[in-house]
């Protein structure tokens, strides 16, 4: 299974780690990145990449990785090239390459039928499956989200937690689900959830007619309801339909693909220093407050009411935008108000990065979101609700695998290790570190670099212009540092959980390298 060097690797790692809920694992590093060949792509991956292109098209591929030589915070390419990973996989990799903890799951006897077989977990679950949903996700779930469905990832996790919709504990109140699927009758301080066949009977008195049913096969009223899902420029939600309609960063991820007429609101763009621009940011935040209530006034106006909201904490592919406290706590009072359903993505600031599982506990709303949506660091996709989105019927939230049982093995390993090495607090600390060094750095370059920002090591700066952003990047990967970029111009960082101050310090000497280069063109 393993080549030699992986042997050797692996067994260092178990040899060096403990079990014992005492000791911490150890990572066995490099001391630092080293570049060996002339050009980045090294010719091995040039290679590689050549023939990929014969069979798909490989325009997006950057390297070709070594994973059995990768380790923790080390990224190693298929030429031998080591590099300071500052991107883990799109922020994928919760605590670096080849874990000890993680080997340790995947070489333990009993879990060797969760690796071997997938089960279709929506009718045949493994007999472990409740007591891993508890203690690998119900433990970290989010204050006041107490069901889980878990998913294969974060496009699918999107598209089905748009199907959700919650009531408000009114009398005899009807509310229509977000595509329009589930509908719930609340009476008095009683939740009874049924779905749209149910609400349907209700209001026409009996089952649905011949003409429901034929319309509904043909996506036409009155079987298929005009509603609305409010999204906000800027955000990125996925790639499959629903989602892709509720997404907007890139163009490139739009361009001749159907959408819904749906609203769009603008999100904050604020400007840095914060603490130098409070009332212009309070101007910008209460703006977008307004634009959001007026979309929604419209579109109830216009039939195509706005049944659910989905918005990410920090718009994380469109630029590393940040919503205020102030921001995130009148929105959810906007969608309590007008009985809207709140859809946090938390499919790339979940799982830690922002040294708390959830970004959006930073913002101590009054009222949880209703949803929130997980994949990435998690490792398997998935969505947190509030007891009343649960469908009473089976079928409704459905898919062949629905996740992957093996995943939540390795994330219950992650899980242990996070709370045993206080890796949040870590995480917290770190983020702090760096995001200090990055406004030193700013102040050194002022002309290059401007609005360092960031919650834990979820930080981001921005360049002056696309194409140094795109030339720094390229040139820290020839200094041995692996990154990438968000929105436009835009340097983000999405480290591993176990990442530390003298990562940071390796990061900003490579950096200030990169830049001295940059400021000589």
């Amino acid at each position: 299974m393993f080549n030699g060097h992986q042997r050797s690797i692996i067994q260092r790692l178990l040899s060096s780690s403990s079990s014992s809920t005492t000791t911490n694992y150890v990572l066995n590093e490099p001391n630092e990145p080293k570049i060996i060949t002339n050009e980045i792509p090294g010719p091995k991956s040039r290679k590689l990449i050549d023939d990929l292109n014969k069979i798909q098209n490989a325009g997006a591929i950057q390297l070709f990785v070594d994973y059995e030589k990768s380790i923790g915070n080390y990224l190693v390419d298929v030429d031998g090239n080591t590099y300071l990973d500052i991107y883990s996989q799109i922020s994928s990799i919760p605590l670096g390459y080849n874990h000890p903890a993680l080997i340790e799951a995947v070489k333990d006897p009993k879990n060797i039928s969760s690796f071997i077989n997938r089960p279709a977990l929506g009718i045949l679950p493994p007999k472990t499956f409740n007591d891993q949903l508890h203690s690998a996700l119900l433990s970290i779930a989010p204050k006041g989200l107490n069901e889980i469905q878990t998913m294969a990832c974060g496009s699918c996790s999107v598209e089905n937690a748009l199907k959700g919709k919650n009531s408000q504990p009114y009398h005899y109140h009807f509310f229509p689900n977000l595509i329009g699927s589930i509908f719930f009758f609340c009476r008095s301080k009683i939740i009874y959830p049924v779905v749209c066949f149910y609400y349907r009977t209700w209001q026409r008195g009996q089952p649905p007619t011949e003409e429901d049913m034929r319309t509904c096969m043909t996506n036409e009223q009155p079987g298929s309801p005009k509603l609305s899902i409010m999204s906000f420029m800027g955000g990125f939600h996925g790639r499959t339909f629903g989602a892709l309609s509720c997404t907007h960063s890139k163009a490139i991820h739009k361009v001749d693909i159907p959408a819904f007429d749906w609203p769009i609101a603008n999100f904050p763009r604020y400007k840095y220093p914060l603490n130098d621009y409070l009332d212009y940011n309070q101007r910008e935040d209460d703006r977008c407050l307004t634009m959001v209530e007026d979309l929604i006034e419209k579109y109830s106006h216009n039939g195509k009411p706005v049944a659910g909201m989905i918005i990410e904490p920090i718009q994380s592919e469109g630029g590393d935008y940040h919503g205020s406290k102030y921001f995130f706590q009148q929105l959810r009072k906007i969608c309590t108000k007008y009985n809207v359903a709140m859809v946090i993505d938390e499919v790339q600031t979940g799982g830690g990065p922002t040294g708390k599982y959830w970004a959006h506990e930073h913002f101590e709303m009054e009222q949880p979101p209703d949803i929130v949506t997980f994949s990435k660091k998690m490792l398997i996709g998935g969505f947190y609700y509030r007891p009343m989105f649960r469908p009473d019927k089976p079928y409704r939230i459905f898919n062949t695998w629905l996740g992957d049982p093996s995943k939540l093995l390795l994330l219950d390993q992650v899980v242990k290790v996070v709370r045993k090495e206080n890796l949040l607090k870590r995480i917290e600390e770190t983020g702090d570190y760096l995001l200090k060094h990055l406004e030193q750095i700013q102040n050194q370059y002022p002309s290059i670099l401007m609005n360092a920002r960031g919650l834990g090591t979820f930080c981001a700066i921005d360049f002056s212009t696309p194409e140094l952003r795109d030339q720094a990047i390229r040139k820290l990967h020839q200094n041995g540092v692996h990154c990438g970029g968000s929105g436009t111009a835009t340097l983000r960082f999405r480290t591993t959980l176990t990442f530390e101050n003298r990562h940071v310090d390796q990061f900003v000497e490579r950096f200030d390298r990169t830049l001295r280069s940059l400021s000589k063109q």
